[in-house]
C-alpha cells in the first residue's frame, strides 16, 4: 500500500475574492415581449405583465465557471390616486446560472392607467449589483396597464358599398376604409370570406387605415375587421357585407366571325377594324368553343387588322387576349400590339429568341414568356398588366405560365394592331396563321376567367355499345362509322330466355354482358374490331375509353385493348402487360417502326372469369401537353408529352402495332367504347363505361 506525502514547502491556496454581479443592462430587460423603455416610449400592456431580466455574475479568477449563480431582486412602484407611492418587491427563489433569465409575474391587482416603474438587481448571495436603469439618466423601466378594449371599427367603401346589389366587379380593385372611435388603435386585422387576410397599420391622421381588394368571383362578399390597440387588446368584430357583380365586358372585342370576302372586322365592342389584303375571313375555328370561324393572316405586310385608334390605356390595368394557331414557329410573330410612337407599348405573341419558341407578353421593356407553341395547334393566350402590383402576367390555355415580372409601361398613345407590331423601321413580326376572338379589358382577368376563356367543350366522336353487329358491323350510337368485326370477333348477347338463379334454384347461370345486353368477345388469335377512318385527332386533345374483361386467369403476353395509329406505329395504345400486372398507355412519338415511346402505367390484376371488369381511358390534353391513363375512374400520374402526331388509321379494338406488324390481340371482352375530341375532366372520365354519355361540360 502506497502513501502520498505532501511536500513540506507546498503553498497554501489563497481564498478566491468574490466579485459582485454586474449591473443589469437595459437591453437585457423586457416587459412581456417589449423592450425596457420609459417616458413616451413606455409600452402599454393588457394586463399585469411578466418582466424578464438576464442577470450576469463575473467569473472569479481561478474560480469554476459553473459556480456563478445569481438570483434576481425585483422592485415595482407607482403613485396611487392620492399621490402616495406604492411598492412591491420580489426575490427569485434559489439561483440561476449567470447569463440566464430571471422572471417576475407581477401581481394582478396593479392599477390600470397608471405609470408603473420597475427595476432589478442581481444577487449572488455575497453581494448585489447596482439597480438596473432604462437609460443613462437612471430611469427605470415603465409600463401602463390598459384594461379597456378599443371600440369596434367602422368599415366603408365607395367602390363596394355595404348591402348594395351589385357592385363593380370581378377583376376591379376597390378601397376599403377602417376607422375606430378609439384613439389608441395601432392597426386593424381583416379577413375576406374565402380571400386574403392580414393586418394593416392605422397610419391615417385620424387613426384610420385603407386597403385595396380585388374580388375574383361574382358572389356575396363578407369582410370581417377588428381593431388592435397599443396594449394588444382587440375590439369586437365588424362584419361588412357587399355584393360583387360579374367582371366588366371587354372594352374592345373583335370576334372575327365576319363572312369570307369582308374588308373589315365588325366589333362586338369598340371601333371596326380595317383588314389588309393579306387577311382571309372564314378560317377554321378551335373546336369546342363558341367560335364558328376565325381569320387567316398570310404573314406579309398586308396581313393585319387595325381599328386605327387607341383601344388600351396602358397607364392603367389592362388585359389583351385571343385565340391563335401559328402556321409556323420559326420566327417572332405578333397576335396583338399597340403602337407607341415609333415603338410598341406592348406585344402579345410568339418569340423565338434564345432557342425554342415560346408564347410571350412584352410591356415597357419587360417580358414574361412560357409554354411552347406548336405549328398548327390552337392556343388561347392572355397578356395582363396589373397596375396595382406593377406586374405583367401571361396565361396560355387558361394556365399562368412563366414568372410575373415588374413592368413600367409606356403611356404614349398609339393605334391598336392585330397581327403585327411597330418597330423603328415600320411594322414587323407579322402573324402567319389563324387568330380569333380578340379582346381587350380595362381590368384584371382573374384566373377563373382565364380558364373559362380557354375552355373547349369536348365533342363526342363515337359511342359503340357493342350490343349488335348486323353483317359484322357494330353501329355507332349516333349514326357514325361502325366498328367492323374481323374473324375471331363476335358480339355476345344475353339469351332472351335465360333463367334467373334467384327465382329458379335449378337455373344454370349464363354469362352476363359487361354493360347493357351485350358486349364484344375477342378470341386473342386474330379477332378485333376497327373503324376505317380515324375517330380522334391524336395530334390534338382527345379522350378514348372502354370497359374490358380479360378471359385468362394468368395471361402470358401483352394484349392491346385500344389503339389508333398510322401505317407503321401507334399514336396511342392502351394494353395489359401481365408480367408487370399493370395497364399501360403507350404514346408513340412518330409513325415509324421502332419509334421512341412514352409509357405510363397503373397496377391492376387480371381478374378473369369471376373477377371485376376494368374501365380504362386515356386522356391527351394538348393544351397542357400531358397524358393521363385512368383505371376504373381513377387517374394515374399526369405525364408531360410533347410528341403528339395526327394518325391516319382507324380506331382499333383488341389489337395494336408491334415490331412485326399487327399483334397483341386481346383475349377477352370489350364494351362501351367511347371517343371524344378534347380532354375530358376527371368527373367526366369517371362517368365513362356505364352505358350513358358523360357530362361534357363538367
Amino acid at each position: 500500500m502506497a502513501a502520498v506525502l505532501a511536500a513540506p514547502n507546498a503553498a497554501v491556496a489563497a481564498p478566491v475574492e468574490n466579485l459582485p454581479p454586474l449591473q443589469p443592462l437595459a437591453s437585457d430587460l423586457k416587459t412581456d415581449a417589449e423592450p425596457c423603455a420609459a417616458g413616451e416610449d413606455r409600452p402599454y400592456v393588457a394586463r399585469a405583465p411578466r418582466v424578464k431580466a438576464v442577470l450576469n455574475d463575473p467569473v472569479e479568477d481561478d474560480g469554476p465557471a459553473d459556480a456563478n449563480y445569481v438570483s434576481g431582486e425585483f422592485e415595482a412602484w407607482w403613485k396611487d390616486a392620492d399621490g402616495v407611492e406604492q411598492r412591491r418587491s420580489y426575490h427569485t427563489p434559489g439561483g440561476a446560472p449567470s447569463g440566464t433569465a430571471s422572471f417576475w409575474q407581477l401581481p394582478s391587482d396593479l392599477p390600470a392607467w397608471t405609470v408603473i416603474s420597475w427595476r432589478v438587481r442581481a444577487d449572488d448571495g455575497a453581494a448585489v449589483s447596482p439597480w438596473s436603469a432604462a437609460d443613462a439618466g437612471g430611469a427605470a423601466c415603465e409600463f401602463v396597464i390598459d384594461d379597456v378594449s378599443p371600440e369596434k371599427p367602422v368599415v366603408t367603401s365607395a367602390d363596394y358599398p355595404e348591402d348594395v346589389f351589385w357592385s363593380d366587379g370581378v377583376g376591379v380593385y376597390g378601397t376599403f376604409r377602417f376607422d375606430s372611435p378609439s384613439d389608441d388603435v395601432v392597426d386593424y386585422t381583416y379577413s375576406f370570406l374565402g380571400g386574403p387576410r392580414g393586418t394593416v397599420k392605422a397610419d391615417g391622421p385620424d387613426g384610420s387605415a385603407e386597403i385595396r381588394f380585388m374580388p375574383t368571383s361574382s358572389a356575396p362578399g363578407r369582410l370581417e375587421v377588428y381593431a388592435n390597440d397599443r396594449s394588444g387588446r382587440r375590439s369586437s368584430t365588424t362584419s361588412y357585407n357587399f355584393y360583387v357583380q360579374a367582371g366588366r365586358s371587354p372594352v374592345g372585342q373583335w370576334a372575327l366571325l365576319d363572312p369570307a370576302g369582308s374588308k373589315s372586322a365588325e366589333p362586338t365592342e369598340g371601333p371596326a377594324a380595317r383588314a389588309g389584303a393579306g387577311v382571309t375571313f372564314g378560317g377554321p375555328a378551335p373546336s369546342g368553343t363558341s367560335l364558328t370561324s376565325t381569320v387567316t393572316l398570310d404573314g406579309t405586310g398586308h396581313g393585319f387588322l387595325t381599328p386605327a385608334a387607341q383601344v388600351v390605356d396602358t397607364g392603367k390595368t389592362f388585359a389583351v387576349s385571343g385565340w391563335a394557331r401559328p402556321a409556323t414557329v420559326s420566327h417572332d410573330m405578333t397576335i396583338v400590339s399597340q403602337d407607341a410612337g415609333t415603338g410598341r407599348a406592348f406585344t402579345l405573341g410568339l418569340r423565338t429568341a434564345g432557342g425554342d419558341p415560346v408564347w410571350s407578353f412584352g410591356i415597357g421593356g419587360a417580358r414574361v414568356s412560357g409554354s411552347g407553341p406548336e405549328a398548327g395547334e390552337w392556343a388561347q393566350v392572355i397578356g395582363l398588366y396589373d397596375a396595382e402590383t406593377g406586374l405583367a402576367h401571361l396565361y396560355v390555355n387558361g394556365q399562368e405560365v412563366g414568372t410575373a415580372v415588374a413592368a413600367t409601361p409606356s403611356t404614349v398613345a398609339g393605334d391598336f394592331q392585330i397581327g403585327r407590331a411597330r418597330g423603328a423601321a415600320g411594322y414587323r413580326d407579322r402573324w402567319q396563321g389563324e387568330v380569333g376572338d380578340i379582346r381587350t379589358y380595362d381590368r384584371v382577368v382573374v384566373p377563373e376567367e382565364a380558364v373559362e376563356l380557354a375552355h373547349r367543350v369536348p365533342q363526342q366522336r363515337g359511342h359503340w355499345s357493342l350490343e349488335s353487329a348486323p353483317d359484322g358491323l357494330s353501329p355507332e350510337a349516333n349514326g357514325g362509322e361502325p366498328l367492323k368485326l374481323a374473324a375471331g370477333a363476335t358480339v355476345y348477347n344475353r339469351p332472351a330466355d335465360a333463367c334467373e338463379p334467384a327465382a329458379d334454384p335449378d337455373c344454370v347461370p349464363v354469362t352476363e354482358p359487361l354493360v347493357g345486353s351485350g358486349h364484344l368477345e375477342l378470341d386473342g388469335a386474330g379477332g378485333y374490331a376497327a373503324t376505317d377512318a380515324p375517330v380522334v385527332d391524336t395530334g390534338d386533345s382527345f379522350t378514348v375509353g372502354a370497359v374490358v374483361h380479360l378471359a385468362e386467369k394468368e395471361p402470358t403476353r401483352p394484349m392491346t385493348v385500344l389503339s389508333q395509329g398510322g401505317e407503321n406505329g401507334d399514336a396511342f395504345k392502351v394494353r395489359y402487360v401481365p408480367s408487370e400486372l399493370r395497364f399501360e398507355l403507350v404514346m408513340g412519338h412518330e409513325d415509324a417502326r421502332g419509334a421512341d415511346e412514352t409509357v405510363v402505367s397503373i397496377p391492376a390484376p387480371a381478374d378473369p372469369g369471376f373477377g371485376r371488369n376494368h374501365r380504362v381511358a386515356v386522356v391527351h390534353d394538348a393544351a397542357t401537353d400531358r397524358i393521363t391513363l385512368y383505371l376504373d375512374g381513377r387517374p394515374g400520374t399526369a405525364t408531360e408529352f410533347h410528341s403528339a402526331w395526327t394518325s391516319a388509321g382507324g380506331l382499333q379494338v383488341g389489337r395494336g402495332r408491334t415490331a412485326d406488324g399487327w399483334g397483341e390481340y386481346l383475349h377477352g371482352s370489350v364494351d362501351e367504347v367511347q371517343a371524344f375530341s378534347g380532354a375530358l375532366s376527371e368527373t367526366a372520365v369517371s362517368q365513362l363505361g356505364f352505358g350513358v354519355d358523360p357530362c361534357l361540360g363538367c
